[in-house]
């Protein structure tokens, strides 16, 4: 494991709202409401996480032009970092 995964992974485990949400898009692709439902989080919280866990490379929009229900997965990175979580 390179160290700029170890940072990014003391990153989002230093949240717990990001620590959940990277392991719940490691079980796939979800919209921010299924998200919010899925870790028991107020939706308007997720859009934070969410932006958190873009601008450090966990996460992507695949959908990014939408206004509504844009999807958003894992990267590789984000991916990586899951795994040292579990």
């Amino acid at each position: 494991m390179d160290d700029e995964t170890l940072k990014t992974y003391g990153y989002v485990i230093s949240s717990s709202y990001r620590e959940k949400s990277v392991k719940s898009l490691n079980n796939g692709d979800k919209i921010p409401t299924d998200l919010a439902e899925d870790i028991g989080i107020r939706t308007n919280h997720i859009s934070k996480v969410l932006r958190e866990l873009k601008e450090c490379g966990v996460a992507e929009c695949i959908n990014e032009e939408k206004r509504k229900n844009r999807v958003y997965r894992l990267t590789p990175k984000g991916e990586d970092v899951a795994k040292l979580i579990d």
